[in-house]
């Protein structure tokens, strides 16, 4: 049988924050400003370039879910032109100036911004991107291993996760776009990857998420399905003090 891409994921406000400020790209198929609590899956084909990413907006109610649907929305529909690791740093480039050019025009949104991470699934490669805090992550049978890096100040002695970014698409002045980081790792049938906000993985350490992505592991749709609603069962138990949004990525065959 031919490999195919399923996709499982959700998006949450969370249990404190009063809107959903992410957006969420999967394919040419998105989720703005929404809440789920039932992970959608979707199939596609493998071969052209699909895209799934996730972007936390920043900048607060209605900046910031502005700000990553505009971004999601230009993911979704430049993603089957994004055929290589420059393609994506273009692309970013492109969804910047466009979140400033669309503050410009709203005094109310003149601080938006927005953190993005993701994927471009290629045939036997994974372009890997991010701008901020949110996350990309193999599954492995060792646990997770983190793909994407991320923009945020050094922690000091104790500390787990930080709420400060050093780099997003748009923002404030004082934050600076400098570079995305953008890198291609194989990609082969069985492979499977974890895309997510800081809405998951502030709340929930890693070890928690392997654990869970290890107890809920399997080879079929539901078993993914499963382990999105599990991951973020565990952030909402964790206190939910961010907006979740994550996508589980398989390659099937």
């Amino acid at each position: 049988m031919a490999p195919y891409i399923a996709v499982s994921a959700l998006s949450h406000e969370g249990l404190v924050r009063e809107h959903n400020e992410d957006s969420l790209t999967i394919g040419p198929w998105t989720l703005c400003a929404t809440v789920t609590t039932n992970p959608q899956t979707l199939l596609f084909p493998f071969g052209p370039p699909c895209v799934v990413a996730v972007a936390d907006g920043l900048g607060g109610h209605p900046g910031g879910e502005v700000a990553s649907a505009l971004v999601a929305r230009r993911l979704a529909a430049d993603g089957p032109g994004l055929g290589d690791e420059e393609a994506v740093r273009e692309e970013l480039q492109e969804c910047n100036r466009a979140v400033y050019a669309a503050a410009a025009e709203e005094p109310e949104l003149a601080a938006m911004g927005t953190t993005v991470a993701g994927l471009v699934l290629l045939p036997e490669r994974a372009v890997a991107f991010n701008v901020g805090d949110s996350r990309v992550y193999r599954v492995t049978a060792d646990g997770l291993r983190l793909v994407s890096v991320d923009d945020s100040p050094p922690l000091p002695p104790g500390r787990r996760t930080t709420s400060m970014v050093t780099q997003t698409l748009g923002g404030s002045l004082g934050l600076t776009f400098v570079e995305p980081h953008v890198r291609a790792t194989p990609l082969a049938a069985g492979d499977r990857y974890l895309v997510c906000s800081d809405g998951l993985t502030d709340p929930v350490p890693e070890e928690e998420l392997a654990e869970l992505l290890a107890r809920t592991s399997g080879d079929s749709d539901r078993s993914d399905g499963k382990a999105a609603f599990e991951l973020w069962r565990a952030a909402i138990e964790a206190g939910g003090p961010d907006n979740i949004t994550l996508a589980l990525v398989r390659i099937g065959e």
